[in-house]
């Protein structure tokens, strides 16, 4: 089902996230969405995530729905011209794919492959632009096409990312090209969230904002995200209660912390993205102790 459908019917809508296998077994990789599955609306399935080579997202979405599980596409510009990316677009939708998110896609330079060229022949905005163009029948060139996609497309941003106004300025393109829903990087402040959402209302957009947030597993990895990753600011308070957990606590610190950002965000936003790496056993439990499903 399109995300759009269920912001529509007022749905507080839930997503999880999982990264297709270094390889061709898609074992783990299912075996990891399982528990997500009737307990979210639908699974984001990365693209070649930072930069490291995995198996094609478009074929780890239509695994997915291979197994009852509503996948979130996600393409990015990295690493295809706009010839490859509407091919791309149009394989998605005759494989039964409704929902995509559009990416620029991390650099290179950041991956298992730092050599590979970066092809960037498109933005964000642009992929946007052409996506929804073969919404209405048409390629890039206005050529028509015998059959259009009628996909739910989705944006990206970065509340946390200073100057957070240039931020705001690019969502706005986005949705004129076509984003009608956005998921956000991972946010940890309140306060950091309460100002984007303040931003984004004094300029009447309305595009529901599903708020990110990646299961923090230990002190090493917060402080890592915050020198390695753009666009995530996690708190010192936060690091610290992981530097004061035993290592056999770290998992059910995780949980409290999420489930607290679950609860200050709720009312905030339209829906939740939830990012597990790999924990995702831990999101039925932030879901029932925060009232998102019974």
């Amino acid at each position: 089902m399109k995300l759009c459908d269920l912001f529509e019917k007022g749905k507080f809508v839930v997503t999880g996230e999982a990264a297709p296998p270094k390889g061709t077994n898609t074992a783990k990789m299912l075996s990891e969405a399982a528990p997500l599955k009737d307990m979210v609306d639908a699974v984001n399935i990365t693209d070649n995530q930072s930069a490291v080579v995995k198996m094609g997202s478009l074929a780890a979405s239509r695994c997915l729905k291979d197994n009852g599980i509503e996948p979130v596409y996600q393409l990015t510009c990295r690493d295809r011209n706009r010839l490859a990316i509407q091919s791309d677009l149009l394989s998605a939708a005759a494989l039964g794919i409704e929902n995509v998110l559009c990416l620029t896609g991390d650099h290179v330079s950041l991956g298992d492959h730092p050599h590979a060229k970066a092809v960037y022949d498109l933005d964000s905005v642009q992929l946007l632009k052409i996506a929804s163009g073969l919404n209405h029948g048409k390629d890039s060139s206005g050529n028509e096409l015998d059959g259009s996609t009628d996909f739910c497309l989705g944006a990206v941003v970065s509340p946390c990312t200073e100057p957070v106004e240039m931020q705001v300025i690019k969502l706005e393109k986005k949705i004129e090209a076509g984003a009608c829903f956005i998921q956000t990087q991972a946010v940890y402040d309140t306060r950091l969230l309460e100002d984007f959402m303040n931003r984004l209302a004094r300029r009447n957009i309305t595009v529901p904002v599903m708020v990110g947030i990646v299961f923090i597993k230990s002190a090493s990895m917060a402080n890592y995200m915050n020198k390695n990753v753009a666009g995530i600011e996690v708190p010192e308070t936060i690091i610290k209660e992981f530097e004061n957990t035993p290592g056999d606590g770290l998992k059910a610190k995780s949980l409290e912390i999420t489930i607290g950002l679950v609860n200050a965000y709720k009312d905030m936003c339209q829906g939740i993205h939830f990012m597990p790496l790999g924990w995702t056993d831990m999101v039925p439990e932030v879901l029932k102790s925060t009232g998102l499903r019974p």
